[in-house]
Formats: structure tokens, sequence, C-alpha cells
């Protein structure tokens, strides 16, 4: 579903930079300039969008843990890099590169299930699935559907998921790597089964107690992950509570949570903050550019090899 709309979506925005090229071609501009024109706006329209995620997130800045503070250059940065990572996931990975499974016989690393993310798909791993496949890991990707149903819902398709995963690769435990939302649904997955199939949950950019932005989306899942209140004086949903107060100790010391003290979509930043798991909070990361940034890739492989070393006798 989210492949369809994503391909719509697109196909809307392609219309309105014809529009505006046409428009421009009335007023007797060149044709190329005309062309380039119509897309360079609608180009500034989804800035526009990304921007926007920043504006409502950013009073809950500096509210982790020891909180880092940007320069303006490093700000400039941190937008650019996840403009361009919204642009590639919702324009190009989602609407044509969704995938299944990629298997490597001769691997030693633990097999990895990947959970998307809110209003995404398989395709929004693109990136981390070639880091992954140049580290000879084999991995399986899980579309969550519906998309705005219950995250209760997608605990049973992570159940399957899983149980698919050992089955086609012979192995007892596997690795679960959860952007954003998915590491809620991971998390209710491990509430249901515990631990006894999963060596390590990494969520990455997971809002574990909420986000304010959730209370701007739509569907039951944006209800039950949403955060009430403002900044640190608000409270997690009554489904998060609920969630938190139903996990074991022994469910928890398997997460590692991965998450930045200048997430665009978790706020305030300190909801990804999971206590009772291990916790790497990072700076200058947006929340789409999680599993495109090269160092956060490079720290998911070496949890996972880390994983192989834990469970070896």
């Amino acid at each position: 579903m989210i492949s369809r709309i994503s391909r719509t979506l697109l196909l809307i925005q392609i219309g309105l930079a014809a529009l505006f090229a046409l428009l421009f071609r009335h007023f007797d501009w060149p044709l190329a300039v005309a062309a380039i024109s119509g897309i360079v706006l609608v180009l500034l329209i989804r800035a526009q969008i990304t921007a926007n995620s920043f504006f409502l997130t950013w009073p809950y800045r500096g509210r982790t843990a020891n909180p880092v503070e940007l320069t303006w250059l490093q700000m400039a940065r941190l937008f650019a890099r996840e403009f361009r990572a919204t642009m590639l996931c919702s324009s190009w990975a989602m609407p044509f590169l969704r995938f299944d499974q990629f298997t490597f016989p001769d691997t030693t690393s633990p097999p990895v299930l990947l959970i998307h993310g809110y209003g995404c798909n398989s395709g929004y791993w693109r990136w981390m699935s070639l880091a992954l496949r140049s580290a000879h890991i084999t991995h399986y990707a899980l579309d969550m559907e519906p998309v705005f149903g219950s995250i209760d819902g997608y605990a049973p398709l992570v159940d399957a998921a899983v149980r698919r995963v050992q089955a086609e690769t012979g192995q007892q435990r596997i690795v679960i790597v959860a952007h954003s939302m998915g590491g809620l649904a991971a998390r209710a997955y491990l509430r249901d089964h515990g631990t006894t199939h999963v060596a390590k949950l990494i969520t990455l950019g997971s809002p574990h107690h909420g986000t304010s932005i959730a209370n701007f989306g739509i569907g039951i899942n944006c209800g039950e992950m949403n955060w009430l209140g403002r900044y640190e004086e608000g409270r997690s949903s009554e489904w998060l509570q609920k969630l938190a107060a139903t996990e074991e100790a022994d469910d928890l010391a398997a997460i590692v949570s991965i998450y930045s003290h200048h997430d665009n979509i978790v706020s305030p930043q300190s909801s990804a903050h999971l206590a009772g798991a291990r916790n790497i909070a990072l700076a200058g990361v947006g929340h789409v550019a999680m599993a495109l940034e090269p160092s956060v890739q490079q720290l998911v492989i070496d949890e996972i090899h880390a994983a192989q070393r834990q469970s070896a006798p």
C-alpha cells in the first residue's frame, strides 16, 4: 500500500512541476528555464515540509542527557542530509525499491530482520541493506500493514517474520533492527514472546516514550505513540505506559537504542532513551537519515557482530 501511496504522491509532484512550468511558459519564459523553475518550486515545497518538522521539534532540543549544541554550519548540514534522505526514501526507495531478503550462505553473523517505521515500507532500508550486503550479513525485511493500524497488530507480523527467518536460515536466534515506530512493534513482540528467538533488538530513533509530532499524524498507531503535553512535563500515551509496565528486565537488556540529540521527528528527543536498555546517543543526525548515515550503519553492523560473539559458547 505504501508503494502505491508513494508513487501517487510522486506523480502529483511531477504534475505540480509541470503545471508550474506551463504557468511560467505563459509568461514567455524559455522552455528550459520554465521546466527547471517548476522542479525547483516543488523541491522548495518539499524542503519546507522537512523544515517544518525541525520547527515543530526544535523547542525540545537540549533536553536529552549531555546535550550537544550545533553550530549554524552543522545545523545546515543536518537539514541538508535529512532533506536528501527524505527525498531519496519517499521519491525513489519506497515507491520502487521494496525488497524481501538477501541471504549469504557463507556468513558467520546472525541473520537480521529489518522493521520500518510509520508510513514507510521495506524500501526505506535500501541503504542499510547495501551496507549489510557489503558485510555479508543475511537480512530480511518486513512490510507492516495496515498502515494506520494498531501497533499491537504488528506484533504477530513480527512473530511470523522471525519464525520465517529461523526456518530459512536454520538459526535459532536472530537480530532485529527497527527504525522509529518499528522499534515499538518489536518491543510489543518481545512483550508477547520474550527473547527466546531474538539475540538483540537494535532500535534507530524509536520514540520509546512517545513523540509530540504524532499528534499531527493519522491512524491508531499515531495515537499509541504520541506524547501528551509540553516538553518534559508531558507524558507517554496510555498504550506506551501499558507496554512499559508489562516488559521484563531481560527483554529491555537485549535492546540497544541508537538515537539522535537532534531528531526532527522524535520529540522530546529524550523519548528515545530507554531505561534498562543500552543507549547510544548521536549528534547532528536527522530522523529519516538515521539508516542512511554510514556511521550509523557501521554502528549497527558492529552491534550485529557483537550479538554473534555474545551468543558464542
